[in-house]
């Protein structure tokens, strides 16, 4: 059975596509930005900005009966690489001891020009 898990962003419904999907005993959370209520949280602040892209998608995995326990892989989307131990430390504030999979690239651009990391997730339950 397939839930799709909304977090109420109008994009949502014209792009076609879900915070988050369910599917059995797996949950895909989509690349994450840190946008809240539409404005862009922690500008020009890498670290800030991983720490509210992780709230996000904690959020997103608790509606679909999940723990942040449960990842298993993360992607990490970054504009700009030199910024990747501030990035990187972040994440590990919340993945330390869990560490899933990981990878880190960077790309030319996100769809906000303030948007300095986008974080995929996938988490497997128990």
């Amino acid at each position: 059975m397939r839930q799709n898990i909304s977090s109420g962003s109008p994009w949502e419904a014209k792009i076609g596509y879900a915070r988050a999907v369910k599917v059995g005993n797996v949950v895909h959370v989509s690349g994450t930005t840190a946008t809240v209520n539409g404005e862009v949280v922690g500008e020009g602040d890498p670290a800030e900005q991983t720490r509210a892209v992780l709230g996000i998608i904690r959020r997103a995995l608790e509606t679909a009966g999940a723990r942040l326990e449960d990842v298993v892989r993360t992607r990490i989307y970054v504009t700009d690489i030199r910024q990747w131990e501030e990035i990187g430390l972040a994440h590990g504030e919340v993945f330390g001891d869990i560490r899933p999979a990981t990878t880190m690239v960077q790309v030319a651009a996100l769809i906000d020009p303030l948007h300095l990391v986008e974080i995929e997730a996938e988490a497997i339950l128990p």
